[in-house]
């Protein structure tokens, strides 16, 4: 078992060294960007990227507390569905109205790497190898459609 100041930093080492190795890599614009900190430039729409104990995970977080603009968010997505799943080429899990880790309702549009664990460094290539493409992925479809969300 690994104290929490252990495991603070473990968590930490994971991050930069992820942060490092997608440094070079600049956004669909050519621009740099801080990956393990997406600013998606939208309020309440944020792109997630775990690595916990068990699981890493990738989506984006719609998390306005009004649940009515929300689903209206949600559904501004599902508009653009197809365009998402061809920039992923897979399809993601779709959850509308569920509870974040504070108990606040978020909406998500995620998927999920099952079996994997941050505190063990041989697992963080699959972690890595996971998020990557996807990040940048999700770059890009935000490259092309973000206008459609700036008025929410």
């Amino acid at each position: 078992m690994y104290s929490r100041a252990e495991t603070a930093k473990i968590r930490k080492d994971f991050w930069t060294a992820f942060g490092q190795y997608m440094k070079p890599v600049p956004n669909a614009d050519g621009l740099k960007v801080n990956w393990q900190n997406y600013k998606t430039g939208v309020k309440q729409i944020f792109f997630r990227m775990k690595a916990e104990r068990g699981f890493a995970s990738i989506g984006i977080e719609l998390n306005h507390k009004d649940e009515e603009i929300q689903e209206l968010v949600f559904g501004q997505f599902q508009e653009f569905k197809r365009l998402l799943e061809a920039e992923l080429q897979e399809e993601w899990d779709w959850e509308l109205h569920t509870f974040d880790e504070s108990g606040n309702v978020v909406s998500r549009i995620q998927t999920v790497l099952d079996k994997v664990n941050v505190m063990d460094k041989n697992d963080w290539p699959a972690i890595i190898s996971f998020l990557k493409p996807r990040i940048i992925a999700l770059d890009a479809f935000w490259s092309n459609i973000k206008p459609a969300f700036e008025d929410f």
